[in-house]
């Protein structure tokens, strides 16, 4: 392939990538230049980079900690870079290891939010898939019961089913209920969901999606009668206004589907 390829980067571009991948502006060009040397004294990668010479030992032993280059013992220093796979693969898992600890942290900080969040009584959230994210974090936390109600396709994200598939097969008791078939058929295949629709006396009167929790947490949404309408919902968890939406809620719906032999409690 021909160093002309578009599909190649530049060198300045390669540098970039590494700095991105963690390794300063110095190791990110004494690494590509050791890779065009092969092996190479800090004289010789300082005049292959134009970095400055003092720094070269600094860049090489950051590379020499990294595990990405070898060093060997003679007068003057030699360096060269281990293979492409290895460095490959060190570079990866030190990224890795660098957002494990970095969202170990976000998550920490998440569970705290969450925990501060549901002392307070109602919560807004807009936008179909804020509000997707929201139903599949209170999902998560369901115990004993869940019930979740969508009025159509396009509120039911793979993440939520996901989200009630893993439930349910951790012994939580499922409900799903929509008019929808389209619905219907994506929770049907789901093992311990049970799916139902309401009676045709009785339509639902809702617009976007229903989701109950323990008793404890409770999500209503719904879509203005307009092209640009957006989905807004209500959610509250662990308070008494959760408790009461949730009991009125449970009640309209086992209204809808009595007729098929569903109780939601």
């Amino acid at each position: 392939m021909s160093l002309e390829d578009e599909s190649v980067p530049s060198e300045h571009e390669a540098v970039e990538s590494l700095e991105r991948l963690g390794l300063s502006n110095y190791a990110a060009r004494v690494f590509v230049a050791l890779h065009r040397l092969g092996v190479g004294t800090a004289k010789q990668i300082h005049e292959e980079t134009d970095v400055p010479r003092s720094q070269v030992y600094g860049a090489a032993e950051e590379l020499l900690d990294r595990g990405l280059v070898e060093l060997q013992q003679s007068t003057p220093k030699r360096y060269r870079p281990m293979g492409l796979d290895t460095a490959r693969r060190r570079l990866a898992e030190e990224l890795k290891n660098e957002a494990d600890r970095a969202f170990s942290f976000l998550e920490a900080q998440r569970r705290a939010r969450t925990e501060q969040e549901t002392r307070d009584d109602v919560w807004t959230v807009r936008g179909r898939e804020p509000v997707s994210g929201r139903v599949v974090e209170l999902a998560q936390q369901a115990t004993e019961t869940l019930l979740f109600a969508a009025s159509a396709p396009e509120f039911v994200s793979e993440d939520i089913v996901a989200a009630i598939a893993e439930r349910s097969e951790n012994g939580v008791a499922v409900s799903v209920v929509s008019e929808d078939s389209t619905v219907r058929e994506r929770f049907a295949a789901l093992d311990g969901v049970d799916v139902d629709a309401p009676q045709e006396s009785q339509p639902m009167d809702y617009t976007g999606r229903v989701l109950l929790v323990d008793d404890r947490a409770v999500l209503l949404s719904s879509v203005p009668a307009t092209e640009s309408g957006e989905e807004t919902a209500i959610w509250s968890a662990d308070t008494a206004m959760a408790r009461i939406l949730a009991q009125a809620i449970a009640g309209s719906i086992d209204s809808f589907v009595r007729g098929s032999g569903v109780e939601w409690k």
